[in-house]
């Protein structure tokens, strides 16, 4: 699996290098600025983008921007990207297109090896591999909100789980259920949030986005998509 890295920190970048060599990645870029991340997402068309929110030269979001403007230009692109802090605009901004191959993990996650492969690995499959932390602010925040408000307890637990990225084997296992249990909480879930019928891998991915924007979304939160914002701090 071909993998295009971009972290401003040497020691951090060299780090991820040697980790995901450790687990069979091919490291075809491994870059410390936004141009250098656009050029090597352009000309090398990795299978997966590990991408820091915060690079040179402005320093903010400029990693992030850099890829959703390779997504843009190749939908579908899958991109995992690190940040420090909880930023939930950057979780809704990388779902916006629907599209999967997304990931949002805090680096701290970094220094558990096998949870942040098992990330990689999931985003490049297609998945999404939303940080915990993200989703739980994301629940405390939306907790009123229509559709999301109407889950029920069990079903907010199972939904975090499925934004994380977990498949309905592993949601059984940490939940102490069976996977039908899972599944007919799943099934009630993209019904209560109008989902269309499709396949069940691009339905998870429509309930966490319909999740991260509190159900459908706020005219306000429309209002801050890709590209319609200035430029904000990590």
């Amino acid at each position: 699996m071909r993998v295009v890295l971009a972290e401003d920190l040497f020691l951090l970048r060299d780090g991820l290098v040697r980790m995901l060599e450790a687990y069979g990645f091919e490291i075809v870029a491994a870059v410390e600025s936004g141009p250098e991340l656009t050029t090597a997402l352009a000309e090398l068309a990795p299978d997966v983008a590990v991408v820091d929110v915060r690079l040179p030269p402005s320093h903010t979001d400029e990693g992030l921007q850099c890829a959703l403007a390779a997504r843009r230009a190749r939908p579908g692109l899958p991109v995992l990207v690190l940040s420090q802090h909880v930023e939930q605009l950057y979780a809704r901004e990388l779902l916006a297109d629907g599209a999967g191959g997304v990931g949002y993990l805090l680096k701290d996650r970094v220094f558990d090896a096998e949870q942040f492969i098992d990330a990689v690995r999931r985003v490049a499959a297609g998945g999404t591999a939303m940080d915990p932390q993200v989703i739980s602010r994301l629940l405390s925040r939306r907790a009123q909100d229509e559709p999301i408000g109407g889950l029920t307890p069990r079903e907010r637990e199972v939904m975090e789980l499925v934004a994380q990225g977990r498949s309905n084997a592993a949601i059984a296992a940490q939940l102490v259920v069976t996977e039908r249990a899972v599944a007919k909480h799943t099934s009630n879930i993209f019904a209560k949030l109008s989902l269309p019928v499709s396949d069940d891998d691009n339905r998870r991915v429509l309930a966490v986005l319909a999740y991260l924007e509190g159900g459908r979304g706020s005219g306000a939160d429309r209002e801050h998509g890709p590209g319609s914002r200035g430029r904000r701090s990590e």
